[in-house]
């Protein structure tokens, strides 16, 4: 074990975010790599907006990701007195103070200062106040001097720099008594011992104000890594414009979890040219280091050929296991037809998502077959029912149902028709599966089994045209 300990701290107002889940996988990654311990925070400060609903999507997708915590979930609402107790901590030591300024007053005062020119913070009406009135305030975190700065080291972005006079007094209790985020955050962070930050760019502007509540706290100060952004194809913050943005969406479309890892993974960091990665391979090779400063571009097209490809080298019996609920979905029973195992060996190579093999699977489950109007008036006619005979009856002769025995019938019939094998295998197709496309012939008349296969056979031979 070594002594980083890194943390992943979603927000339970919604669903696990596409950008969320790359920051909880870098935490778990160099975790993982270099032996540290992973935590899990859940910051629900926010009681209005927060949902156990959310909790358990959040939950439920880092489970899904394979992204084990080694402690939590921590919930930041169990620790509301530890907040209480650090916010009069800093009002004892004059670092903080109650302002009684109201909304109106705010606006207004920041309207005036965009007007003069200058930034729209909080001009410190309240700093100095003596008197304690009976009306609502907050508390604000009182800037140590608006002349000095506050400088870190970020292990991906390099030495940053932010003025104080850049920063206002940040609340840190809100009217009501409870705390801020950038206040609890800080808080949490320090007492649970945190050595490095990795979180999303879009809080590099925060990390100022948190160091100094560090210091004023009287903490360590930890390292801090700020992952890019990923951006949509026309380089603007990823949204729902831009396809899915919720991690189980995915899942439902018919991604493996190892796709979306790959994916996410290489949303902003790389290793050479390689593009394939099991999670033993990341946590081998994964560095902070070798993240990129500049954002990272959603593509669901490279997302989909990653999914191919793992589909295409998955285990078959675990993508059977995997498929039963998507067949589930079409309202097909997975126990009532051929060997699941075997009808996914037959797709692996055709299908790119669960969803799209669910879909080709679907034909193998059916007791009768629905014959479209192209299907029927180019196959399903007169002209091949000598063709259909001819099969049928080789078919019903072959002692030996394997493919080596399948090809000696198919053999028999293209000497008896003088037809090609193309010319064979495309009205059977049609017969077996109720349309011009499937796996080939072979498998798929090695998963119906002979059995179904020639009642299939049957059956088209009596709707011929």
């Amino acid at each position: 074990m070594s002594d980083l300990r890194v943390r992943f701290a979603p927000s339970p107002t919604g669903y696990l975010h596409i950008g969320g889940a790359r920051t909880a996988l870098f935490n778990y990654l160099l975790a993982r790599k270099e032996q540290g311990t992973y935590v899990l925070r859940i910051e629900d400060t926010d009681v209005a907006r927060s949902t156990q609903e959310s909790v358990d999507a959040i939950l439920d997708a880092m489970t899904w990701l394979g992204l084990s915590c080694d402690e939590g979930p921590i919930y930041q609402s169990d620790r509301f007195d530890l907040y209480k107790e650090k916010v009069q901590q800093l009002l004892k030591d004059g670092k903080a103070y109650k302002c009684y300024c109201t909304q109106q007053e705010l606006d207004t005062k920041r309207e005036a200062a965009m007007k003069a020119g200058g930034k729209p913070k909080y001009d410190g009406t309240c700093r100095n106040r003596t008197d304690n009135p009976e009306m609502p305030y907050v508390v604000r975190f009182r800037l140590p001097g608006d002349s000095g700065v506050t400088t870190f080291d970020d292990r991906i972005k390099g030495t940053i720099s932010i003025r104080h006079e850049e920063l206002d007094d940040l609340i840190i209790q809100r009217t009501d008594g409870t705390p801020t985020y950038n206040f609890v955050v800080v808080i949490d962070d320090a007492e649970m011992g945190m050595t490095l930050i990795i979180r999303g760019d879009d809080h590099i502007n925060n990390t100022p104000r948190q160091i100094l509540l560090y210091q004023a706290l009287g903490y360590p100060v930890p390292e801090f890594a700020h992952v890019p952004m990923i951006l949509g194809s026309d380089k603007k913050r990823l949204s729902k414009r831009h396809g899915a943005t919720s991690v189980m969406a995915y899942q439902e479309m018919g991604m493996l979890p190892e796709a979306m890892v790959n994916y996410l993974v290489r949303l902003g960091w790389s290793y050479g040219d390689e593009e394939i990665f099991s999670m033993d391979d990341l946590i081998e090779k994964f560095t902070i280091e070798a993240v990129g400063k500049s954002a990272g571009v959603f593509n669901p097209e490279k997302l989909l050929w990653l999914n191919a490809h793992y589909i295409k080298t998955g285990d078959p019996q675990r993508l059977a296991e995997l498929l039963k609920d998507f067949l589930l979905k079409k309202g097909i029973d997975p126990a009532a037809g051929p060997d699941l195992v075997a009808v996914v060996r037959s797709l692996q190579e055709r299908a790119n998502t669960l969803v799209e093999m669910a879909d080709g699977a679907a034909f193998y489950f059916k007791d009768v077959l629905e014959f479209d109007e192209k299907t029927r008036s180019k196959f399903l006619t007169a002209d091949n029912r000598e063709t259909f005979q001819s099969i049928f009856d080789n078919l019903t002769v072959c002692q030996d149902f394997t493919e080596e025995g399948l090809e000696k019938a198919f053999a028999v019939t293209m000497e008896e028709t003088g037809l090609k094998f193309g010319k064979v295998a495309q009205p059977l197709r049609a017969a077996l599966t109720g349309g011009s496309a499937s796996p080939g012939i072979y498998d798929v008349l090695l998963v119906l089994g002979k059995e179904r296969s020639l009642q299939r056979i049957k059956r088209a031979m009596e709707d011929l045209a």
